[in-house]
């Protein structure tokens, strides 16, 4: 019963039982001399004589009661009313609605009390109706409904207390979980069901599910699968598809629902005539026309159409002109079944930022993430610019979700920029235990802080304890000193490590290192970097004529990168090159150079499953200033530098005996060269709910070329290629990452030293 239906009826009831007198006096026609009001405690009695349509010396007619009855039940505030007519004086007697003490939620388990109570309307204070408590019911069924139990029951229990107070109790009952026991889908014939499946959000419930939700009903992510399935459909050609219904159904025994959608797919479209209208008379059209994707007879693509508007931007606002509109104009042709497109390039509304408002961080300051826009207030908009600035706002790392939108400012040329965000947890306190089958086992600590006191700055001390090494460190990086876009940083090193197959058997390096990096323009950035360390190194006197030496380390370093990874954390497109040198001999007892070029290119092969294409490569060379490259100076090649291999166990090593074709130990070597190939793509079964990720990978590599002192000349240099193949799995897990791979050999010599499995789990620094 309705609010209005219940005030209604109260409302008759009270008038049906006023008293004789007051309707005969009514009938009379006589006039109201005083209003008296009896039982008001919280209500004023001048403030209930205000709510009637009643006032001193009306004269009442035959609607004058029932429309002062209606008025006062219409406040909320009373129970019961009724009138009186004690000769010419009224007498309103109230029974005013309790006031809530306190709201409380009983037998809710799954969802929690800070979740129910602000969407109930009752609130503590407030006054109390039973109308307002039924409602609040049907609130919180619905709450339950959304989170897959429709099972759920849900009784308002009223507690009176003294001084006509009420506490009102909840008494829940949420039943099991309804989950989607099946996903079915008619009319589809160019797409199989689990093709579709993995377009949707929505899921079949699974064991595996239990640490995600997708696997329940909604409405409104049924309402979003809708649109998801039309994107797909239009990124495939289909420019007449729809979703003629999307019905849930309980299943006979009411466990489960049944998902049960019907498209109609229509006919596969190809892109038509493809053109430029270029109405910017100071941009030729040549310089546009290389940005259109779609060509003709190509499968009608969506994603292609947008990708191409955006392009024309970027183009365009490279140029210099702020404000640009760019519109694609299509024409669907259908009996040929083709979609003439038209890009329409002209100038734009003159649009300023007026305002960047930032909502949602608690804990980061706002010129941290003001820093990373490249327009402030008074600017003029560019859609471009804000996409560049969110992605370097989510490149942080700070912020589980980043969200920037624009909305009409105080006048029709000004926009307001709102950027919303969700912070994530930046601090680290961890102790795990893991197994390297590089290091062997290992203990590792981590206190650390990445947005230090919010302000972005970073502050960590490592330390772990492994079998084959043991290594300490405290560092710290300022990436905006003296608030100019400049990271300055510093760390304090110690590092012991154990070899077993090197011609060095122990090696302890103390020292520090200073790091400068500033950006060179939008995509470039340069880095430099200062290191002195106090070296001690042990030698294998049976391998070399190298004893035990102390060294002083000096060098200074720099590298500059280009950069454009849509995330330098899980990159899924762009492409990162780089080129950095060392050289060692700026005081110190040892002298060299260094150069490594490093590049990764990655490539969106599938949006579903969505799988990457990374292809990576490496090349570097190290030669000694007057003095032999020695010792861990060299490069060395093998486990997670080239997988199917033992750390260290390609390269040049010693030989066992002279006649021998087994190698003893790694010598490392002054020449690298590697190169691989890798999908990576979501375990189909876990891809949102577990996180677990797939890698298919071929990787090649070469490390030759020494300056050595062996006790004998007798030792194998190979510059062949060697070259594996392989399979992992990654997962982030409770003690840390988790890496597992398997790679073979299938290019390689005898003196090689190979590693089938290569793990690790487990913090390692």
């Amino acid at each position: 019963m309705s609010r209005w239906r219940v005030v209604l009826a109260a409302w008759m009831l009270a008038a049906a039982m006023a008293l004789p007198s007051a309707v005969a006096y009514a009938q009379s026609g006589g006039a109201v001399r005083d209003i008296e009001v009896v039982g008001a405690q919280r209500v004023d009695a001048e403030t209930v004589r205000s709510y009637m349509r009643v006032q001193p010396g009306d004269a009442l007619g035959p609607r004058t009661i029932s429309d002062a009855l209606k008025s006062l039940f219409e406040t909320g505030y009373f129970a019961d009313v009724s009138i009186d007519m004690r000769g010419d004086v009224m007498v309103v007697t109230v029974a005013e609605n309790p006031v809530v003490n306190r709201i409380a939620f009983e037998g809710n388990r799954r969802i929690d009390d800070e979740t129910l109570g602000p969407e109930v309307q009752l609130k503590p204070r407030q006054i109390f109706t039973r109308s307002a408590a039924e409602r609040d019911v049907k609130r919180i069924l619905e709450i339950y409904r959304r989170s897959g139990r429709f099972a759920a029951s849900v009784e308002a229990k009223i507690i009176e207390l003294p001084q006509n107070r009420v506490d009102v109790a909840f008494e829940i009952d949420e039943g099991e979980q309804t989950l989607i026991e099946k996903i079915v889908f008619i009319g589809n014939e160019q797409f199989s069901d689990s093709d579709l499946v993995g377009e949707i959000s929505s899921k079949e419930a699974a064991w595996y599910r239990f640490l995600s939700n997708d696997d329940v009903y909604d409405p409104d992510r049924v309402a979003f699968d809708r649109e998801q399935l039309r994107a797909f459909y239009l990124s495939n050609g289909y420019v007449d598809f729809r979703v003629a219904s999307a019905v849930a159904e309980l299943t006979p025994d009411r466990d489960g629902f049944i998902l049960t959608f019907t498209v109609e797919e229509g006919p596969q479209y190809t892109f038509g005539a493809i053109s430029l209208e270029n109405r910017l008379i100071d941009i030729p059209d040549f310089r546009l026309s290389s940005f259109l994707q779609p060509r003709t007879g190509e499968i009608y693509d969506r994603e292609k159409v947008r990708e191409t508007v955006d392009d024309l931007v970027d183009a365009v606002g490279a140029s210099g002109f702020a404000f640009v509109d760019v519109q694609p104009r299509s024409t669907i042709r259908r009996e040929e079944r083709e979609v003439d497109l038209v890009f329409l390039v002209d100038e734009g509304p003159r649009i300023y930022v007026e305002r960047i408002d930032i909502e949602g961080n608690l804990r980061t300051l706002d010129r941290v993430i003001r820093r990373e826009f490249g327009i402030v207030e008074g600017d003029a908009y560019s859609p471009s610019k804000v996409a560049r600035a969110t992605r370097q706002v989510r490149n942080l790392g700070y912020f589980r979700k980043v969200d920037v939108s624009n909305e009409r400012g105080s006048q029709p040329d000004r926009t307001r920029v709102t950027v919303e965000v969700e912070e994530t947890a930046t601090g680290e306190f961890s102790i795990g235990a893991g197994y390297s089958s590089e290091s062997g086992g290992l203990l590792s600590l981590r206190l650390a802080e990445r947005n230090l006191l919010g302000k972005g700055q970073t502050l960590a001390l490592s330390t772990t304890l492994a079998e084959e090494q043991n290594q300490i460190e405290l560092s710290f990086t300022e990436p905006y000193f003296q608030d100019q876009p400049l990271s300055v940083g510093g760390d304090v090193f110690r590092v012991t490590t154990d070899y077993d197959d090197r011609i060095i058997n122990e090696e302890e390096s103390t020292g520090a290192r200073l790091r400068v990096g500033y950006k060179l323009s939008e995509n470039w950035y340069q880095r430099w970097r200062y290191t002195i360390s106090q070296r001690r190194t042990d030698y294998d006197e049976s391998r070399t004529n190298f004893g035990d030496s102390d060294t002083l380390l000096s060098a200074v370093g720099h590298e500059v990168a280009y950069d454009t990874r849509d995330n330098r954390f899980n990159p899924t497109t762009g492409r990162i090159l780089s080129i950095g040198n060392d050289l060692a001999g700026l005081g110190g007892d040892t002298q060299f150079l260094r150069t490594d070029l490093r590049g990764s290119q990655y490539f969106p092969m599938s949006k579903s499953p969505p799988v990457t294409l990374a292809l990576s490569a490496r090349l570097g060379a190290i030669h000694g200033l007057g003095d032999d490259v020695v010792g861990n100076d060299r490069y060395f090649l093998g486990g997670r530098s080239l997988r199917g291999f033992a750390s260290g166990g390609v390269g040049p090593r010693t030989r066992r005996g002279v006649m021998s074709v087994i190698g003893d130990a790694s010598l490392g070597g002054n020449y690298l060269a590697t190169a691989s190939a890798e999908a990576i793509f979501p375990v189909s079964f876990s891809a949102e709910d577990l996180g677990l990720q797939a890698r298919l990978f071929a990787e090649f590599g070469t490390l030759t070329g020494i300056d050595t002192n062996l006790k004998s000349n007798e030792y194998f240099d190979d510059a062949s290629i060697r070259g594996s193949l392989g399979f992992g799995v990654s997962w982030t897990t409770p003690l840390g990452p988790l890496r597992l791979d398997f790679a073979w050999p299938v290019m390689k010599e005898d003196f090689d030293k190979d590693e089938t499995i290569l793990f690790s789990i487990g913090h390692q620094f």
